[in-house]
């Protein structure tokens, strides 16, 4: 076959000069040393490169972290927003015209009791907006720094609640009616960003606020558009260096802290010119602990520079001193914790991962040290810091680390935030990259203690869920997540069905949390990348996400493939944040790129499934029924008797698909997705679904939701 021409247009915020890489799926020839050769500009943002042969594999990249999925293509073509053409395509034909359907207006979120009735955004906070430059923060761990000047940027503290509440109608437009934040307190450690190190449970991390942008202006303001807030919950574990005006955890202030082979007063490393010690205090020391010893604390008052000299109490050794036991800076001693507040069994290792007492007892990293959860103090401390954010209007908590702390503790917690506020929705999340059955089989090499579905009864017996009844504390669906990297991602529905017909084991699957991927984890290269498919995988994934139980997820960027393919967190010694799923996003909804983004073939795409959802209750609150599954498609009947709703769906990946389902009621179905009408006689309805499309077949239902996208049609 004679050789052809790829072409390929080059996204707004890629670096130049665009690359290839290429090989060979068999031969060891030819390929391309990774990141590949320079691609000929070819003007308007084009980028051309000639191939001599076929049956290649490809990708696109720009050397400096952004890359597309891998590719294959045997003829000229032209690759633009995740989509091949056969001939050099207009602008309209890149990012059609956007035809939006007006969204349904949103009942007052107290109005709103059933928290199915919801779809959930899911954003890192300070990774998703600025609004407010003057609170930006460098960690002092990953920093990126300007290659050609120096000096530093991208802050990991960047977002806030400003930029939040400037971009609400952004989340709002796109069809979301819940935010799911990442813990809003104050937290300390060298990589904090994120909220997961809490030092104070009873404050909101200034970082976050501006004085016209409180934590109770974001929520105010999410009320006002119909948006709930849900509030991310640490429980397990605290930052190694305890918690404000409670307990303070045993170390030297990092203002002394010299590397070997440096000198007091010479670190550079970004803002943090002299020391490491928090560059935005003028003290040098941001671990203002009332509790901490009084030597400590009158150091954070005094000696900014570090350079008093001041004796190690532990060990009778003077810092600063280059080289001193980074461990009294920045570790800790389990076993000199105070056990009124933590646990002393030492770090989770090995096989402790796959061991409830471990898991639950051992601290899960250096910076995440591990709460005495069954103290009455830490109850009580926990329990009343969060009932205050209740109070001020949060509408749902989100618990962090669940299999870190034992069911009956950790219900307590639960339960007193819903006597707090009744009709509280508490979900948690139970990390298992498998179908997480535990003692039921499956595979799975972990006790049914540890895992989600256990969470979400009150039985004692690990092989029988029936024992006990619903918790009433459902799970992120890890479950249903682990099958993609075998499905979606391969562009198959082929072996779903039988992690819904597992659906028994929960205490209510269709209360489920169900996602493609969050700040942790995501269906391809070990779990560990933002989904790296093609884009009509991720639109057949989407259809699959909202039309079966449970409650739609999205995390930040999806909706236009952001950081697509890049490791969910930093990996390498060197990665910093914006080679990450966990980049700054702020870019895509500055300006006039905001209408770029809105434009996205999948943006589109997951604002209409949201306009499905929200006007069928049967896709909201029904159990699923008749799952059938063949690879191609799948097909399924959401029942939902007491609200008078009643949908038969059927599913379409890759190639069109005929769908057939049998048992269903009589009557006349009309289509959400295309208008069609069919009348089911004999309890049999039988329809077509284009290639990555839905078909969504209402009882007696309201017709065509929404205009024809590029997928859904």
């Amino acid at each position: 076959m004679p050789g052809f021409t790829l072409h390929f247009k080059k996204p707004a915020d890629w670096a130049e000069p665009v690359l290839i890489h290429y090989w060979h799926p068999v031969k060891s020839q030819p390929h391309t040393p990774w990141p590949g050769v320079p691609m000929r500009a070819e003007g308007g943002g084009w980028f051309g490169f000639p191939l001599e042969e076929a049956g290649l594999q490809f990708l696109f990249n720009d050397g400096r972290g952004r890359q597309t999925s891998d590719l294959a293509w045997e003829r000229e073509g032209w690759f633009a927003d995740g989509r091949w053409f056969d001939h050099p395509p207009t602008l309209d034909e890149i990012h059609p015209p956007v035809c939006s359907a007006p969204l349904p207006a949103l009942a007052p979120c107290h109005e709103r009791v059933d928290f199915r009735e919801e779809t959930i955004y899911f954003l890192i906070t300070t990774r998703f907006h600025d609004g407010d430059p003057t609170n930006n923060f460098f960690c002092r761990d990953r920093i990126k720094f300007d290659p050609a000047t120096g000096a530093p940027e991208d802050p990991h503290w960047r977002g806030d609640f400003k930029g939040l509440i400037q971009r609400l109608d952004y989340i709002k437009e796109l069809g979301f009616s819940a935010i799911w934040i990442t813990p809003p307190v104050e937290n300390r450690s060298g990589l904090d960003y994120h909220g997961y190190h809490a030092y104070d449970w009873t404050r909101i991390d200034p970082r976050l606020e501006s004085p016209d942008a409180t934590y109770q202006d974001l929520i105010d303001a999410a009320h006002a558009q119909g948006i709930k807030i849900i509030q991310d919950v640490v429980v397990n574990h605290s930052c190694q260096y305890g918690i404000r005006g409670q307990v303070h955890i045993d170390h030297l202030p990092i203002k002394y802290y010299v590397p070997q082979g440096s000198e007091p007063g010479r670190i550079d490393n970004g803002p943090y010119q002299g020391s490491l010690g928090n560059y935005a205090w003028p003290n040098r020391d941001d671990i203002d602990n009332p509790v901490a010893p009084e030597w400590y604390r009158e150091r954070h008052a005094t000696d900014p520079e570090g350079s008093v000299p001041l004796v190690d109490p532990k060990t009778g050794e003077t810092v600063p001193k280059p080289g001193y036991n980074p461990g009294r800076f920045f570790g800790i001693d389990a076993n000199q914790l105070d056990p009124e507040w933590y646990h002393q069994e030492g770090f989770i290792c090995g096989g402790d991962w796959e061991s409830a007492h471990p898991l639950q007892h051992k601290h899960l990293a250096g910076d995440c040290i591990d709460l005495a959860t069954g103290r009455q103090n830490v109850k009580d401390y926990l329990i009343g810091a969060i009932n205050r954010y209740l109070d001020m209007g949060v509408d749902a908590l989100r618990i962090d680390t669940v299999k870190h702390i034992e069911r009956g503790n950790l219900l307590e917690y639960v339960n007193a935030w819903k006597a707090h506020k009744p009709g509280l929705f508490v979900f948690g999340e139970n990390l298992v990259k498998g179908y997480g059955w535990g003692d039921l089989g499956g595979g799975d090499n972990g006790p049914s203690q540890i895992r989600p579905w256990w969470y979400t009864r009150l039985g004692h017996d690990p092989r029988n869920p029936n024992a006990g009844g619903d918790s009433g504390f459902p799970q992120l669906d890890f479950g249903l997540f682990s099958t993609f990297r075998d499905t979606v991602s391969k562009g198959t529905y082929g072996g779903t069905g039988q992690v819904f017909g597992m659906d028994w084991i929960y205490g209510d699957a269709t209360q489920l949390v169900t996602f493609l991927q969050n700040h942790d984890v995501g269906p391809d290269n070990d779990f560990k990348y933002r989904f790296k498919g093609e884009t009509w995988m991720a639109a057949a994934a989407y259809n699959l996400i909202w039309t079966a139980r449970g409650i739609p997820c999205l995390y930040y960027g999806e909706e236009v493939e952001f950081m697509k393919g890049a490791p969910q967190d930093v990996a390498g010694e060197k990665d910093t944040l914006d080679q990450t799923g966990r980049a700054y996003f702020g870019d895509y909804l500055a300006g006039d790129r905001i209408a770029h983004t809105q434009a996205h073939p999948l943006y589109q795409h997951i604002r209409r499934l949201n306009l499905i959802r929200r006007a069928i209750p049967a896709l909201q609150k029904a159990r699923m029924e008749r799952v059938a599954e063949w690879g191609g498609g799948m097909s399924f009947i959401r029942d939902y008797s007491v609200g008078g709703s009643y949908a038969v769906v059927g599913l379409a990946i890759g190639g069109g698909q005929d769908v057939r389902v049998e048992g269903v009621r009589p009557g006349l179905y009309r289509d959400a997705v295309t208008g069609q009408e069919i009348h089911a006689a004999h309890g049999v309805l039988g329809f077509h679904v284009k290639g990555n499309s839905a078909g969504v077949y209402v009882l007696d239902g309201p017709g065509k939701i929404g205009e024809d996208g590029v997928y859904l049609r």
